[in-house]
């Protein structure tokens, strides 16, 4: 499913989540809204919920035609992530959204969504364990390794602690 030619595009909308899924889902168009299954007490009662884990954001995986046309054919308010620079859409490479998508799926104890603004820290890859082949930055939270998969301006997501030992470092590209 990897086409050179589809891009990772970065929609923001405003309690639409749900509904541009759905409607992105009848048009077969790949897409990925984060959403996590829990348990929460209700009237006494456990309930499980699929609640939202970053708001305001539907992944969209399309060529930059479609793209431009899902604006106006989802008759939403939806708006793409924009370059600050370029003013061009935001897109993300499929590794790294491949990379973000599978750690969302961990329970939260073992990887947890962080604030963007980290400070960057060395490229890794994670050479061991259950999260081996995913690849992020190096950085410390309350004391301990851990790497974070990183959608630039839009969130991360940062695993639980990670033994230097299951780590290798990425040499940076010239």
């Amino acid at each position: 499913m990897n086409n050179p030619t589809y891009y990772w595009y970065v929609a923001v909308t405003y309690r639409k989540e749900r509904i541009i899924k759905q409607e992105l889902d009848k048009m077969n168009i790949k897409n990925f809204v984060p959403f996590r299954n829990v348990v929460k007490e209700r009237n006494g009662k456990k309930v499980k919920l699929t609640e939202l884990i970053i708001s305001g954001y539907v992944f969209i995986y399309t060529d930059p035609k479609t793209s431009m046309t899902l604006t106006q054919k989802l008759a939403f308010n939806m708006r793409y992530l924009k370059e600050p620079k370029t003013y061009k859409p935001v897109t993300i490479p499929d590794k790294q959204m491949q990379d973000f998508i599978f750690l969302l799926t961990f329970p939260e104890e073992q990887a947890n969504l962080v604030p963007c603004n980290l400070r960057r820290g060395d490229k890794v890859r994670i050479i061991k364990g259950i999260f081996a082949g995913i690849e992020g930055e190096l950085i410390r939270i309350k004391g301990h390794k851990r790497v974070v998969v990183r959608l630039e301006n839009v969130a991360a997501v940062a695993t639980t602690y990670i033994p230097a030992s299951f780590l290798e470092r990425i040499e940076q590209e010239a």
